[in-house]
């Protein structure tokens, strides 16, 4: 009897300790977008795979994505990586590109130019 109780401890200990350093491991490389980023969503918020992207031959420089704007002008190599979207795309704006329009825009748009990637609500919303 002893020695299945002491079974049945180590196996429960492996399981809490399995358990408990799971998080701190990456389920996948994705990037989920923040719950606050969108507060009244209507579908789910798109999980984004960066590290996938970096790789791609088309976007070369982080400001692809992370650019930054001077007078309505790109200014080409300079990246607002770590600069959370929200800080210039508003939720609503009269001067600018909405938060909404910025993501379509620039994800969309792109997949759309490449003939790659996803494109319908479904394949970036995906219900869980």
């Amino acid at each position: 009897m002893t020695i299945r109780r002491y079974a049945v401890t180590a196996v429960a200990a492996f399981l809490v300790l399995f358990l408990s350093v799971l998080p701190a491991v990456p389920q996948d490389e994705y990037s989920v977008f923040p719950p606050d980023l969108f507060p009244d969503a209507e579908r789910p918020l798109s999980r984004f795979p960066h590290e996938e992207h970096m790789v791609y031959e088309t976007i070369e420089d982080c400001y692809i994505c992370h650019h930054v704007y001077v007078d309505g002008e790109l200014v080409e190599g300079e990246t607002s990586d770590g600069v959370p979207c929200g800080e210039c795309h508003k939720l609503e704006t009269d001067d600018g590109v909405d938060r909404l329009r910025a993501y379509h825009g620039r994800c969309k748009g792109c997949h759309e130019k490449q003939k790659a990637g996803p494109i319908t609500c479904g394949e970036c919303h995906v219900r869980e």
